[in-house]
């Protein structure tokens, strides 16, 4: 597997991809309705690659096929994170969730995850800030705020003065 920078090139296959796998991978979580109103087959692709181009953007490819992608602001917010519906449970999106991490210098990111990606966030380390519904198209869609920090809290220790 190779991890590179986003190219505009890509930006057909990152649809194709974000489609099936949704629909596909995201069934087991949500209703058909709900799908459709996320993964529409019909994104603004000038748009998305207007944002992969000014967010930290990779993909990941096996035998130069797009398998993964992922894109992260300079805020720290992890944007999108994708596996293709095939390659999955591969570490691909450990893969890139770990380069993504490493573009930021910020102290904590937060994602908003899916039903279906919860689980692999929390392995990662973040936790749950909150449960949350977006409404797309009058459909409501559960998913979560979550964060993590990447930086240790710094242990302060409370010195004692004893006066005399």
């Amino acid at each position: 597997m190779e991890i590179r920078k986003y190219r505009s090139s890509d930006i057909k296959e990152i649809a194709e991809l974000f489609y099936e796998t949704v629909h596909t991978i995201n069934k087991k979580d949500y209703s058909e309705e709900q799908l459709s109103v996320w993964a529409t087959g019909n994104i603004d692709m000038e748009k998305w690659d207007i944002s992969f181009q000014s967010n930290q953007t990779f993909v990941a490819l096996e035998n130069d096929v797009i398998v993964g992608f992922g894109d992260i602001e300079a805020t720290g917010y992890l944007d999108r994170l994708y596996v293709h519906k095939d390659f999955q449970g591969k570490g691909i999106a450990t893969a890139i969730c770990n380069v993504l991490e490493k573009e930021v210098n910020m102290d904590c990111i937060q994602a908003h995850a899916s039903i279906t990606a919860k689980p692999f966030f929390i392995k990662r380390g973040y936790k749950v800030i909150k449960e949350q519904e977006v409404e797309r198209q009058g459909i409501l869609l559960t998913n979560y705020l979550m964060e993590k920090c990447l930086q240790p809290m710094i242990n302060q220790r409370h010195h004692l003065i004893t006066v005399l």
